[in-house]
């Protein structure tokens, strides 16, 4: 696509773009697109290569997000009242962490110690009723508390971000991310919005329930767009601590919607 190609889309407006692809799925209207949100896929991609291997290659997450963008495009309802850039920022997420996946780049007994603290801390929140301290997790995991916060360290970098999950409400052309049910859609089936907004519901109760600075940090990260560092400067405390922050409060998410999940969509 030439440059007077992308202005003439330009002046058109994109709601009346959108209109007019999902009726023709014009080629050169879904290539306007991809151009116009590529910066989208660097800014994600840049977010997610912080705290990444150096085999992690940025390049590498760009494509991968690329793949994720066509794929929002394809894909994008605007009737569901969801903006596009929540959207796509979602389906990019998620397209770059399937990847990772997909290379296993996560060694397997990083892998199996992040599901055993993700098991321990939903038994004893589940057995408790109440958020767990860090020294009753250690104690559960028989280590030391040095021992436990050099292993959350360690594990820092390679939390999947589980706030990108899909969760399917029975039919597989009706998905969701867990960050689009914090956009209620306007336009849509009752009985499909009462049940996101009960997903939504337990999502925010189970953010709010995060000790204070782990909240903090799920909140700028995710909901604020700030990076790492930007989010070590506004709590004063270095990036590799708002890094072990992250990687207790996905564990702790992930433990509790584990336990949501089969009651509302199994």
């Amino acid at each position: 696509m030439n440059d007077k190609q992308f202005k003439e889309f330009d002046a058109i407006g994109e709601d009346k773009l959108w209109t007019k692809f999902i009726k023709s799925k014009d080629q050169s209207i879904r290539d306007y697109f991809v151009l116009k949100y590529a910066p989208l896929v660097k800014y994600v991609a840049g977010k997610i290569s912080m705290g990444m291997p150096q085999n992690i290659e940025f390049d590498d997450l760009v494509s991968y997000g690329i793949f994720g963008l066509i794929d929002a495009i394809s894909k994008f309802d605007p009737a569901r009242g969801i903006k596009f850039k929540t959207y796509a920022m979602t389906r990019v997420r998620g397209a770059i962490f399937d990847e990772l996946r997909s290379i296993d780049w996560i060694p397997r007994s990083i892998r199996q110690k992040a599901k055993q603290i993700e098991q321990v801390i939903s038994e004893l929140e589940n057995k408790l009723g109440r958020t767990v301290e860090d020294d009753e997790i250690a104690r559960e995991l028989g280590v030391t508390m040095e021992e436990f916060h050099a292993l959350i360290s360690k594990l820092s970098g390679t939390s999947i971000l589980s706030l990108n999950d899909i969760w399917y409400l029975g039919d597989d052309n009706d998905e969701l991310s867990i960050l689009e049910t914090l956009e209620a859609p306007e336009n849509m089936n009752p009985d499909v919005l009462i049940e996101k907004e009960e997903i939504r519901d337990y999502i925010i109760d189970a953010i709010k329930k995060l000790p204070e600075k782990e909240k903090k940090v799920i909140v700028l990260y995710y909901y604020e767009d700030l990076t790492l560092k930007e989010i070590g400067e506004v709590l004063e405390v270095t990036e590799s601590r708002v890094s072990q922050l992250h990687t207790k409060a996905i564990m702790r998410l992930r433990g509790r919607l584990g336990r949501i999940k089969s009651n509302i969509v199994g």
